[in-house]
C-alpha cells in the first residue's frame, strides 16, 4: 500500500455491484422479495424529528466524517444485510460457486477500497512482488500488507503533519486531484481507504520507507474519532512494505460477526487479485494461492460453468470439441477472455483492478465488438452453413465476458464505483494500445459451444415461427379463393383425397376440365403462382412470409416439423398431392422445388408410398396421315419424339403439334387425360437411401463442388425412360431434374466451338437468314430474331445482345460481328450507356461471313423449336472466337470468365498446329488497350495501367486497367476530393480520342504517393485470372480448360474434321453437276437425233420415256435419287394435287431436312424438271456442245479440289481472314480518328467496289490488283508470297496499336487497296450449286485478288506479314465459296453480280 493512499487510498472509488457479485448482472439476480443493492433504502438514518415551529432546530450542519456515518449508503452502499445470487468462493471445494448469500455491501466495500490501494502499488512499483492478506473471522480482523515502495514519512510542509496520517486519517486527502496527468491507478476522489478508517473500531497502519530508514506505525479508534500519536522506529531490513490492518465496526452494518456468507466474498475478491495483478504472489491466511493469472482466474468460472451446465450435444452425425475458454493479451492495457454462459449475458471486469461488478462502457464496447463480428461470421453464406437470422440479443445471452484493463482516469457512476462511465474516446494509451477485438479471436470463439447454442436457439424461434401457419384438419378453407377443394377433403375421408397442384392459373382450366371426368369428390385443384421458394436456403422470414408455402400448408393441413407416417396422415385434408406442370425443364424445376419443401419440412412425408404423384400430358402429339393409317401418338419427352421421327417417321406422311404449355391443351384433351388417368398419372417412389442426400445435392448452396460434379458428369441425350411407372426421387433427379440445371448452364456459358450463347446464335443466325448487309435498326431487327429464331424471352434481354455482338470500344470485342452504326456505349460506363434501340443501326461486319463461312452453313445440325427450324446447335468458325473475344457468365453450379486473344496469334498457332508443332502459349490482348500485363503465376497475369510524374505536383493517367471503366475511376478520383479526409487538390479530365486523367497532390501526398507506388495508391492495378476457363466441349460437356492452348486444342480438331466434311460435300455436289451435265447432253443429243420424242405428249408419257432410258433423278437439293420408289404414272395427278395442297403451307425460308417427313409436295415429275423444264431453244447442237464443255470443265474443277486437304481449305480461308483483319483493324482506327461518318463510309463503298465482278464469259478484269499465288507446300518449308509492287504510299494507319508515340510514317511498299473478302460465292461454287436449268449451268471465271502488303514496323501488321510467310503457306483461294440456297431470298440464275448479291 505504500504510496498506497497518496495515489489511492483515500480514493475509494470501487463500490459493491448492485446487489450482486462482482460478476452477476442486474438481470440475473433473484430478488427473492428485495431489490438489487444500489435500490436499497439506507436505514441506518434516524428518522427526522417532528417539526416544532423553530427552523434552527430543522435545519442541521453536519461535520463530514458525521455525515459519512448517517448517510453511508452515499459512500459505501447498503449498509443493511442483502440475499443476491453472486459468485463467492467455497473454501471447502476451494472453488467458484453462484450461489444466494447474504451479505452487507458496505462491509463488502471497506474491504475492497483497502485491496485496491494495494494493488495500485504495482502500478506505482512494478519491483512489488506479493500482497498478503489475513482474516480472522474469530477475532474480527482483517490485515492486508504490501511489499514495494512505502509512504514516505515525513512531515507535509503545508497541513505540518506526517504524510500517512494525512492522506489515512484526514478526508479528501489524495494524489490523484492533478486531472491533466494521465494515471490508471483505482483511487480518485479523496475517499479510499479512509472509508474503512470510519468504518472500523480500530485502524492500524503501518509502513516502511526506505529514504528515511524508518518504520511508521499509527492506530486510530472509534471510527476514526480518536488517534494515538505516530510510533516511528528504525527500519532494520532493506524491504519496504504497506499494512493496514482493521477491526470493521460490524455494529454499523448490524452484524454480531463475520459470517460465513461475507468470508466467501472477502476470500474471492482476494482471488480476483491473481487475475488482475500481473507478477504478484497474493496470499490468503498466509497460503499462496495458486492462480498465477488472468486466464487460471477465468479458468476457476468456467469450470463451475461447465458443471452447472453441460456443453451442448453436437447436431447429429458431427462431433464437437468444444473449446472453453478463448484469451487473448491484446496490449499491455487489455486482457479479454471468453466462454460460453448458461444462457444469460455474464461478465467479471477490472478497471485498473477496481471490480466493476455493473459493466459499464468498457464491457459495452468489448462485448458489442464481440457480437457483431460473431454476427457476421454465423451469418455469412459460409460452405456448409444455412445462413441465419440472429439477433444480438441472442449471441449476447450466451455470452461470459472477462475483462481486465487499464484506463486513463476512469469515471464511475458513484462512489461505489460499481459501472464505469469513460468514454471510449478517453480510454486512453496509444494506438497500439487500443482494444479491437481480432478475427482470430473470433475464430477461437466459434470453435466453442456458442455456434451450435445460437443455431439452436434460432432453430427454435423459426420453428415457432413457422408453426403459426400450420393447418389442421377442418372441412373447409375459407380464405383460398383459388382453390377448388374436394368435397371430402378435411373429412374422415380426406386421406383419400388428391390435390393437383398445376403451373400457374393457365393450367388450373385443363385441371379442372379434367374433375368432370373423376369427380369432385375425392380431387382439388390449385394453382401455384411461378416457382415455389427453396426452402433449403431461405429465412425464416422468407418462408413465414411465403403465401404459396402457406397456402399449401393450411390447405393440405400440414404442421411444420410433424413426422408423418402413415398411420397419422390421416389427420390431413388431403392424402396426396400431384403435381401438373408444364412438360419442360422449368416445369421439372417446380416438381424439384416441391420435393425439396416437403423432405424439408415434414419429415417422413415423402416416406409415406403413393403420397407424391405427377400428372404429365404430352410434349408432342404425331397424326399419321397416310390412307388407312390415320391414328394420333403421343410423346411426352422430346428424346422420345426424335427417335420415332428417325425410324418410324421416315416411312409414312405424319403432322405434329408441340404442347410446350398446359395452356396448349384443349378442354376436351383435359377431359381425354383424365379419362386415360392410369396413363397420364405416375407416383414417386417413396425415399429410399440416398435420396435425401440427392435432394441436398440439388438444392443446398453447401454443395456447390458436388453440385459441380453432378453437372459435368452430365451426357447430352440424358432424359427419364417414359416407361417407369414409379420414378425413384434419385433417378427424377439425375435424369429430369438435371436438364434444367443444365438448360441454364447453356444459356450462361458458351460452347467452345463458336464462343456463343444461345441468345448470341440465335442473333448472327437471324442476321445471316436476312442477309443483313444494309442497316436495320437495332429495335427492328429484335422483331425480325424473335419471329425467326423462337426466342422466348424478353426482348430487352434480346437487344442487349445485339449491342453487345457490336460493341468495339477497349474492353469490349477484339472482333465485333456487327457494325455499330450509332452510339452503342462506351468505354466509360462499360458499355452500359448505349442509346435507345429504336435509334441505333446494325449490319453484319465485312469480316463476318469470312469467319462464318456459308459453304459450312448445309453441314451444321439444326434446332428445332416446335415446328420452326432457328439456329445451328452450334457453328464453327475459321477460327475460334471464344479466345478471339473471350467470354464471362455465370451458371448452375459453374461459372466462367475467358480473357481475349489476338486474333493473329490463334491463327500462327493454328497453323503450327497444321504444321504438327505443339502451339506456343499466347498472351491476353485487347484491341486498342495501351496497358501493360505481366504474368504473376502460371494463371494469373497482373494488369497495370499508365501513370506518370508530369511535374512536382502533377500526375497523368493515361490508360487504366482493362475491364475498369473510365466512370469507375473517375468515382476514385472524386472521392479523393471529398471533404472527409481529401487527398486530391484538384482534378481534370482531358479526354481525346485516349484516356487522360490529370491530377494534382499536394507535396505530401505526392511523396506518400511515390512511397505506395503511383498504380497502387490510384488503384490501376487488377488481375486476369486462367484459372476459371469453362466452356461446353465440343461433345456438349462442361469442360474446365487449364489454359488457352487446351480451348484451342479442342476447337481445332473439330474444325478440322468439319473441313473435311466441306470437302466431301463439295466434291459430291461437283459429281452431282458432272451427272447433271452429262443427263442434260444425253437428253438433248437423243432429241437431236430424233431417238426421243417429246412433242404431243403428255407429261405422265414423257417420264415414263425418261424412266425406260433410266435418267438420273434429282430432288429438290439438287441430289440424284436412287432409293426412293416410283410414283406410278397414273398416281401422278393425285400426287400433284395433294402435293399442291400440302405446299401452301411451306414456310418458304429455312426448312431443315427433318420437317421433309411431313410435307410430301416433290415428285415424280418435279424430279425430271432439270430436263423437261429446259427452253426450247436449248435443245440444239450448239447447246449440247456447250454442255460437253462444261463437263469437262467440271471435271478439271473436281479434278483439282481432290488434289487438295482439308488443311488447304483451311489455310486459304485463314489468308483470306488475315486480309480482312487487317482491313478491319484499319477502318476501326480510322473510325476512332475520324470526326465523322465520311471515312467509314467511303471504307464500305471501297470494299463495295472493289467486291464487283462481271461474268466469266466476258472475261474482264477485275479492278482490284492481283497477286501471285504460291503454290502450296505440305512439307514445312519456307515460302515468301509474291508482293505486288505499288507506287503509291500512305502511313501506317495501325500505329494506334504501337506502344511508341502515334506518328505518320512512311513505307516502301504499302499495302495496296483491296476489298474485304466476302461472303460471296466464288466462280466453281457459284455454278456448281445453281438449280436452275439451261443458264445454271453457266460458271465464272473472276477470282479474288490477293496482293501481300510489305511489312510495316512496331505494329500489329508485322505480325500479319510475318503470319502470311510462315512455314506452311495455302494456295490463295483453294476453294471455292457458296451461298447456300438456305440463305437465299430468291433463286438464283447463276449470273447474280456482286452488286446484286450485296442487295440480298
Amino acid at each position: 500500500m505504500s504510496s498506497f493512499e497518496s495515489d489511492s487510498a483515500s480514493d475509494a472509488e470501487s463500490a459493491f455491484s448492485d446487489a450482486s457479485s462482482d460478476f452477476t448482472p442486474s438481470s440475473s439476480v433473484k430478488s427473492k422479495g428485495k431489490v438489487p443493492l444500489r435500490d436499497s433504502t439506507n436505514t441506518t438514518a434516524q428518522p427526522s424529528a417532528p417539526a416544532t415551529g423553530d427552523a434552527s432546530d430543522q435545519y442541521q450542519k453536519l461535520s463530514q466524517l458525521e455525515h459519512i456515518l448517517k448517510r453511508p449508503d452515499t459512500y459505501i452502499g447498503s449498509v443493511e444485510k442483502t440475499g443476491v445470487e453472486m459468485w463467492s468462493f467455497d473454501a471447502a471445494t476451494e472453488s467458484m460457486i453462484y450461489k444466494e448469500v447474504h451479505i452487507v455491501p458496505g462491509l463488502y466495500k471497506i474491504f475492497d477500497e483497502i485491496l485496491v490501494n494495494a494493488a495500485d502499488n504495482k502500478i506505482r512499483d512494478p519491483s512489488m512482488r506479493n500482497i498478503k492478506v489475513n482474516i480472522d473471522a474469530e477475532n474480527n480482523t482483517i490485515s492486508v500488507m504490501n511489499d514495494g515502495k512505502g509512504i514516505p514519512i515525513e512531515i507535509h510542509k503545508k497541513e505540518k503533519i506526517y504524510i500517512p496520517e494525512l492522506i489515512f486519517g484526514n478526508l479528501l486527502t489524495s494524489s490523484n486531484y492533478d486531472d491533466d496527468e494521465k494515471k490508471v491507478t483505482g483511487g480518485r476522489n479523496g475517499y479510499g481507504a479512509k472509508l474503512c478508517n470510519i468504518f472500523s473500531t480500530e485502524f492500524v497502519l503501518e509502513t516502511a520507507d526506505l529514504n528515511t530508514s524508518q518504520v511508521y506505525k499509527q492506530t486510530w479508534t472509534n471510527n476514526m474519532a480518536n488517534l494515538t500519536k505516530p510510533k516511528i522506529t528504525k527500519l532494520k531490513s532493506k524491504k519496504e512494505y504497506t499494512k493496514v490492518t482493521f477491526k470493521p465496526d460490524l455494529s454499523k452494518f448490524h452484524m454480531e460477526m463475520l459470517d460465513d456468507d461475507i468470508l466467501s466474498v472477502l476470500r474471492r475478491r482476494v482471488y480476483d487479485l491473481c487475475g488482475t495483478v500481473k507478477d504478484c504472489n497474493i496470499y490468503l491466511n498466509d497460503k499462496k494461492l495458486s492462480i498465477r493469472n488472468f486466464k487460471s482466474y477465468v479458468e476457476m468460472y468456467v469450470n463451475a460453468i461447465r458443471e452447472r451446465s453441460p456443453d451442448p450435444v453436437a447436431p447429429e452425425g458431427e462431433t464437437r470439441n468444444y473449446s472453453t475458454i478463448v484469451h487473448e493479451v491484446f496490449n499491455d492495457r487489455w486482457e479479454v477472455a471468453f466462454a460460453v454462459s448458461d444462457g444469460s449475458f455474464n461478465q467479471v471486469s477490472f478497471v485498473n483492478s477496481i471490480a466493476t461488478t455493473s459493466g459499464g462502457t468498457h464491457v459495452k464496447y468489448v462485448s458489442d465488438q464481440i457480437i457483431t463480428k460473431l454476427i457476421d461470421a454465423l451469418t455469412k453464406k459460409e460452405k456448409g452453413k444455412k445462413k441465419l437470422n440472429i439477433k444480438p440479443q441472442e449471441v449476447r445471452n450466451n455470452m461470459f465476458v472477462f475483462i481486465n484493463c487499464l484506463i486513463e482516469n476512469p469515471a464511475f457512476t458513484s462512489q461505489t464505483k460499481e459501472q464505469l462511465t469513460t468514454r471510449v474516446a478517453q480510454f486512453g494509451g496509444k494506438p497500439s494500445e487500443k482494444i479491437v477485438i481480432s478475427d482470430q479471436f473470433i475464430a477461437k470463439i466459434l470453435k466453442t459451444s456458442i455456434a451450435d447454442k445460437i443455431r439452436t436457439i434460432v432453430n427454435a424461434n423459426e420453428d415457432k415461427e413457422m408453426s403459426k401457419a400450420d393447418g389442421s384438419r377442418k372441412s373447409r378453407i375459407k380464405n383460398q379463393v383459388k382453390l377448388v377443394d374436394a368435397n371430402k377433403a378435411g373429412t374422415k375421408e380426406g386421406y383419400k383425397c388428391t390435390l393437383i397442384l398445376t403451373e400457374g392459373d393457365s393450367a388450373m382450366p385443363l385441371a379442372v376440365a379434367g374433375l368432370t371426368v373423376v369427380g369432385r369428390d375425392y380431387y382439388g385443384c390449385f394453382p401455384l403462382r411461378g416457382k415455389l421458394l427453396n426452402v433449403r436456403e431461405a429465412s425464416i422470414e422468407q418462408v413465414s412470409k411465403n403465401a404459396e408455402i402457406n397456402s399449401i400448408k393450411q390447405i393440405m393441413g400440414l404442421q411444420h416439423k410433424k413426422r408423418y407416417t402413415p398411420e397419422n396422415i390421416k389427420s390431413l385434408r388431403y392424402g396426396h398431392i400431384m403435381i401438373m406442370t408444364d412438360q419442360d425443364q422449368d416445369g421439372s424445376h417446380i416438381k424439384g422445388l416441391i420435393i425439396n419443401f416437403l423432405e424439408t419440412s415434414f419429415p417422413g412425408l415423402l416416406e409415406i408410398p403413393g403420397f407424391l404423384l405427377e400428372f404429365i400430358t404430352p410434349i408432342v402429339k404425331v397424326t399419321i396421315t397416310g390412307r388407312g393409317n390415320h391414328r394420333v401418338i403421343p410423346f411426352y419427352n422430346m428424346p422420345e419424339f426424335e427417335k420415332w421421327r428417325e425410324t418410324e417417321g421416315t416411312t409414312c406422311k405424319w403432322k405434329h403439334k408441340y404442347f410446350k404449355g398446359l395452356g396448349t391443351s384443349l378442354e376436351s384433351e383435359g377431359r381425354e387425360y383424365f379419362a386415360a388417368l392410369d396413363r397420364h398419372m405416375k407416383s414417386f417412389h417413396a425415399l429410399q437411401d440416398g435420396d435425401s442426400q440427392y435432394i441436398d445435392m440439388a438444392f443446398s448452396k453447401k454443395k456447390a463442388d458436388e453440385r459441380k460434379d453432378w453437372l459435368q458428369a452430365f451426357r447430352p441425350g440424358t432424359h427419364l425412360d417414359p416407361q417407369i411407372r414409379e420414378i425413384p426421387i434419385s433417378e427424377f433427379i439425375n435424369k429430369e431434374l438435371i436438364l434444367f440445371s443444365m438448360a441454364d448452364n447453356v444459356r450462361s456459358i458458351p460452347s467452345i466451338l463458336d464462343g456463343f450463347k444461345p441468345g448470341q446464335r440465335k442473333v448472327l443466325y437471324g442476321c445471316f437468314k436476312r442477309n443483313l448487309r444494309s442497316e436495320i435498326k437495332v429495335a427492328q431487327l429484335v422483331g425480325y430474331i424473335s419471329e425467326h429464331t423462337g426466342y422466348h424471352h424478353g426482348e430487352g434481354s434480346l437487344a442487349q445482345t445485339i449491342v453487345g455482338l457490336a460493341q468495339n470500344f477497349v474492353g469490349a470485342n477484339n472482333l465485333n460481328l456487327l457494325q455499330p452504326i450509332g452510339l452503342f456505349g462506351s468505354r466509360a460506363a462499360g458499355g452500359k450507356d448505349f442509346s435507345a434501340v429504336r435509334y441505333i443501326h446494325t449490319n453484319i461486319t465485312d469480316l463476318t461471313r469470312v469467319i462464318f463461312n456459308p459453304l459450312d452453313d448445309d453441314l451444321y445440325t439444326y434446332v428445332q423449336d416446335d415446328a420452326q427450324t432457328v439456329e445451328p446447335e452450334a457453328y464453327l468458325p475459321i477460327i475460334p472466337m471464344l479466345l478471339v473475344n473471350g467470354a464471362e457468365g455465370i451458371g448452375t453450379g459453374w461459372s466462367t470468365n475467358i480473357p481475349s486473344f489476338n486474333p493473329v496469334d490463334i491463327v500462327a498457332n493454328i497453323r503450327r498446329m497444321m504444321n504438327g508443332e505443339e502451339p506456343v502459349d499466347m498472351t491476353p490482348w485487347f484491341k486498342g488497350w495501351e496497358g501493360d500485363l505481366e504474368r504473376i503465376s502460371p494463371e494469373k497475369y497482373k494488369v497495370s495501367g499508365k501513370i506518370e510524374q508530369v511535374d512536382d505536383d502533377t500526375v497523368e493517367i493515361t490508360e487504366i486497367p482493362i475491364k475498369t471503366w473510365t466512370n469507375s475511376v473517375k468515382e476514385f478520383l472524386l472521392a479523393g476530393l471529398g471533404n472527409d479526409k481529401p487527398w486530391i487538390k484538384d482534378m481534370e479530365e482531358q479526354h481525346g480520342i485516349n484516356i487522360r486523367f490529370v491530377v494534382r497532390l499536394s507535396k505530401e501526398e505526392m511523396d506518400k504517393s511515390l512511397r505506395m507506388g503511383l498504380l497502387e495508391r490510384f488503384k490501376l492495378i487488377s488481375s486476369i485470372s486462367l484459372s476459371n476457363m469453362v466452356a461446353f466441349d465440343p461433345q456438349g460437356r462442361i469442360k474446365k480448360y487449364s489454359s488457352a492452348n487446351e480451348i484451342l486444342k479442342d476447337y481445332y480438331w473439330a474444325r478440322l474434321e468439319l473441313y473435311q466434311r466441306r470437302k466431301d460435300m463439295m466434291a459430291e455436289n461437283f459429281q452431282n453437276q458432272l451427272t447433271r451435265l452429262s443427263e442434260q447432253a444425253r437428253f438433248i443429243k437423243l432429241i437431236i437425233e430424233k431417238k426421243l420424242t417429246i412433242a404431243n405428249k403428255k407429261r405422265s408419257e414423257m417420264v415414263d420415256d425418261l424412266k425406260k432410258l433410266k435418267f438420273t433423278r434429282f430432288n429438290k437439293n439438287g441430289k440424284p435419287v436412287h432409293d426412293e420408289p416410283l410414283v406410278e404414272a397414273e398416281e401422278l395427278a393425285e400426287e400433284e394435287e395433294e402435293a399442291a395442297g400440302d405446299i401452301s403451307q411451306l414456310n418458304l425460308g429455312l426448312v431443315a431436312p427433318e420437317d421433309e417427313s411431313q410435307y410430301k409436295p416433290e415428285t415424280t415429275y418435279s424430279q425430271y424438271d432439270y430436263l423437261l423444264g429446259m427452253a426450247i431453244w436449248s435443245l440444239t447442237r450448239e447447246r449440247y456442245e456447250k454442255l460437253l464443255r462444261q463437263r469437262d470443265e467440271k471435271q478439271e474443277e473436281l479434278n483439282e479440289l481432290l488434289k487438295k486437304s482439308a488443311k488447304d481449305l483451311w489455310n486459304s480461308d485463314l489468308d483470306d481472314f488475315l486480309v480482312g483483319w487487317e482491313e478491319f483493324l484499319r477502318a476501326d482506327i480510322e473510325a476512332r480518328n475520324s470526326f465523322g461518318p465520311t471515312a467509314k463510309t467511303s471504307t464500305r463503298k471501297r470494299a463495295r467496289k472493289s467486291t464487283k465482278s462481271e461474268p466469266a464469259q466476258k472475261k474482264t478484269k477485275s479492278s482490284t490488283p492481283k497477286a501471285s499465288t504460291p503454290t502450296i507446300k505440305a512439307e514445312a518449308t519456307p515460302a515468301q508470297p509474291v508482293v505486288k509492287e505499288e507506287t503509291n504510299k500512305q502511313p501506317d494507319l495501325l500505329s494506334f496499336f504501337s506502344k511508341e508515340p502515334s506518328v505518320a510514317k512512311t513505307v516502301s511498299a504499302a499495302p495496296p487497296k483491296r476489298k474485304t473478302p466476302k461472303s460471296k460465292p466464288k466462280k466453281e461454287i457459284v455454278s456448281l450449286f445453281s438449280d436452275s436449268s439451261d443458264d445454271d449451268i453457266t460458271s465464272f471465271s473472276v477470282g479474288d485478288a490477293k496482293p501481300t502488303p510489305k511489312p510495316s514496323t512496331n505494329n500489329i501488321l508485322d505480325e500479319l506479314e510475318d503470319l502470311k510467310s510462315s512455314t506452311f503457306t495455302p494456295k490463295v483461294g483453294a476453294a471455292g465459296r457458296r451461298r447456300p440456297k438456305s440463305y437465299a431470298l430468291a433463286e438464283s440464275d447463276g449470273n447474280e453480280s456482286d452488286e446484286d448479291y450485296m442487295s440480298e
